[in-house]
Parts: structure tokens; C-alpha cells; sequence
């Protein structure tokens, strides 16, 4: 199937067409006729599984026939758990708008940076993109109106809950209209996530999309202790010691991730970073640098990280560790696939062991750990 198929609009179809996007994910198949149709949507599919897209795309075609919206009134409410997701949705929001007939302004909002620039950027926005604190922030301020919200989306709305913003989440939903449609994604179903679904959906459809299920069998796992200060050194030790040409690195931030690269290319070793703050076009140049050989090294977020698929990739390298067990997994899954056998590493400071044993035993999978204290990383 094609996103032609699918019921968007010419417009939207070149701008998929302009950022790269080949076919539609089985979400975005299920998901974006549905929503078309005003219905109510329950998606139950991993980050990474395109999910973004599926929504923003048939969301933007609904605002060609609306009308511009009263200043300060938004009209599209998309609630977010953290200011890396905000900023991802945000400019896929932009990418896909940007050559649409009718112009719709969209800005993301989040805690962790002053409150007064996105004030003054809320004139004439129409999709907002928040974090539920950031957005009673403004609300109490009195920066805005929902009243007239008609789309709400929540996404991932188990990390939401999961991170403490159901009251907030509450608040929110009582100050919004009851005439709306409403759009709940979640990685998995759970007690309160069927709470919520009770409150909000009204005779949604329901799309699940298995996870991936990972072949850990091919992949050699091995971890360094390290002290933060040596982690870079270490990195680019090994990428010169073992001539590795193909190298995916995780980091746990954007700012990091920048970094990592800066250091690499600063010492001869061809990198680029694939992360939230980067255009899907980047991203997938940057994939396809990786593929072709034309780079060594690529270093990725979790958030930007869900669906890179690089056959016979050799190295996987945790730079940082990832929050949970799962994270871990499909990191390291990265590596070992189509029957080919893959090395995953993680960098172990003595502030990670306890999490590195927790991640350990909720994966069952053991880790040989080296010492690097002995190793001569001067020069690199």
C-alpha cells in the first residue's frame, strides 16, 4: 500500500514525497483513514513505529477545511510525557506544513526553559504540542484557551502516567470541551491506561501493533567500566584499534549525542548524530551515510533511534545507558539480525553499576566486564 491510498490530500502526498517517506508503516495504514473519518482512535505501538506521522498527517488535511482559529484558541491539543518528544512531534508537525495552501501555525511547548518566549510565540498558533506542566504553566498564566480544542491526542501516554502527570492530566481533561475527537497512543495497555481510554474515546478504533520481537542469540555482549572523563577516548580507541567501519552509538541526550560527534570528527573518525532535533530528511541521510560507508560512526538518541534497521550491522556501542531493561534490548537489537552475529557494548561508570546489574537481571543476559583503567588512551 501506498500513502497515496490512504486519503491524503495532493499537497500532503508531496510533502511526504519531499521528506523521504517511502511507505506507510502499518500504523500509519490503519491509523490515518480512521482519523480521516473523525473517528476515535485507541493505537497500542511501540515508539518508533511511526505512529508520529499517522497522526499529523490526516490532522493537517483536517485543518485545510477548518477555519483559521480565534487568536490564543487552540484547536489541536497533542499532550507529550517529555521536551524531547515535544520537540520530534513539533517538527513533524512543521516538515509535513510547510507548502500546505492553508497555513497552520505549531509550537511545542515545555518545562526546563523560560516561560515567556513561548508566550509570545503562542500568537496565532493553532496545534500545540505540549508537556501536561508546561501547559497548565501557560493555562494559569492565562496565555491561552482550550475551550474550542476539537483534535487531543495523548501520546505515549503509559510514560504520562508513568511519570507522575495523571493529575495533571486530569486537570487538563476538565477544561477541555466534551465535543471532540480523541487520539490515545500507548506501548501497552494496562490498568490505567483502560481508565483513561473509559474516559475519553468513544467507539475508537482499536490498533495494535505487535512489538518486534528481538533475536538475541547472535550477539556478543561485552562492557567496559570507565570513568566518565575516559568514556570518549575509550570510543574512539576502539573505533581506530579494531578499524571498525560501521559503529551505531547511543547516547541518552541530544546535547551529548552533538558532542560525541564533534570529538569523533575533531579526530579523523567521519560521524553524524541522528536525534529529535534533526529533519527526517537528516535522519535519513544520515542512515544512509552509515549504509553506504560514506561515515564510521552514527550516534543516536533512544527517541530518534525506534526503527533504524541496518542489515549486518557488527557494532553497537551503549555510550551512556539507557533508562529501562526494554531500551536496552532494543538497542542491542540493533545488532545480530538477518542471521548475521553482532557485538553490543556498554561504557559502565561506577555510578551506572547498580542500574547495569538491575538492567542485567531483568534481561537475563550476563555481561563479561573489562577493565579499561589500564588501557593507554592518550592521543585519542
Amino acid at each position: 500500500m501506498s500513502f497515496s491510498e490512504l486519503g491524503l490530500s495532493a499537497p500532503l502526498l508531496a510533502a511526504v514525497a519531499k521528506n523521504e517517506y517511502a511507505e506507510p508503516y502499518p500504523i500509519q495504514m490503519a491509523a490515518i483513514p480512521a482519523i480521516l473519518a473523525g473517528k476515535d482512535v485507541l493505537g497500542i505501538a511501540q515508539t518508533g513505529s511511526g505512529k508520529t506521522a499517522g497522526f499529523v498527517l490526516p490532522i493537517l488535511q483536517q485543518f485545510q477545511k477548518k477555519k483559521v482559529a480565534k487568536n490564543r484558541f487552540i484547536k489541536a491539543l497533542i499532550l507529550v510525557p517529555t521536551r524531547e518528544l515535544a520537540v520530534q512531534v513539533g517538527a513533524v508537525f512543521a516538515a509535513f506544513s510547510l507548502d500546505l495552501p492553508r497555513p497552520v501555525k505549531t509550537l511545542a511547548v515545555y518545562g526546563g526553559v523560560s516561560i515567556n518566549p513561548q508566550m509570545m510565540h503562542l500568537i496565532g498558533v493553532e496545534i500545540l504540542v505540549a508537556t501536561p506542566g508546561r501547559l497548565l504553566d501557560l493555562l494559569d498564566s492565562k496565555a491561552m484557551d482550550l475551550s474550542e480544542v476539537d483534535i487531543l491526542v495523548l501520546d505515549e501516554a503509559d510514560k504520562m502516567l508513568n511519570l507522575g502527570f495523571k493529575e495533571e492530566m486530569n486537570r487538563i481533561l476538565q477544561l477541555l470541551p466534551l465535543k471532540r475527537q480523541n487520539l490515545l497512543f500507548s506501548a501497552t495497555l494496562g490498568k490505567d491506561i483502560d481508565t483513561l481510554k473509559e474516559i475519553i474515546l468513544h467507539d475508537p478504533v482499536k490498533i495494535e501493533i505487535e512489538q518486534e520481537v528481538e533475536n538475541l542469540d547472535l550477539i556478543k555482549l561485552s562492557g567496559y567500566r570507565v570513568s566518565e572523563d575516559r568514556k570518549g577516548p575509550l570510543l574512539r580507541y576502539l573505533i581506530k584499534e579494531n578499524d571498525w567501519k560501521q559503529v551505531l552509538v547511543f547516547t541518552s541526550s541530544i546535547h551529548k549525542a552533538d558532542a560525541v560527534v564533534h570529538k569523533l570528527k575533531t579526530n579523523g573518525i567521519k560521524a553524524l548524530a541522528l536525534h529529535s532535533q534533526k529533519s527526517q530528511g537528516a535522519r535519513t541521510e544520515a542512515l544512509r551515510y552509515l549504509k553506504s560507508g560514506e561515515i564510521n560512526v552514527l550516534v543516536a538518541t533512544d527517541l530518534a533511534s525506534r526503527g533504524i534497521d541496518i542489515p549486518a550491522l557488527p557494532t553497537v556501542i551503549n555510550y551512556e545507558l539507557p533508562r529501562s531493561p526494554k531500551d536496552f534490548i532494543h538497542r542491542i537489537g540493533r545488532t545480530g539480525r538477518a542471521g548475521v552475529p553482532g557485538e553490543a557494548i556498554s561504557f559502565v561508570s561506577a555510578d551506572d553499576e547498580h542500574h547495569f546489574r538491575v538492567i542485567q537481571k531483568k534481561t537475563g543476559r550476563w555481561v563479561d566486564m573489562i577493565e579499561s583503567e589500564g588501557f593507554n588512551l592518550k592521543g585519542y
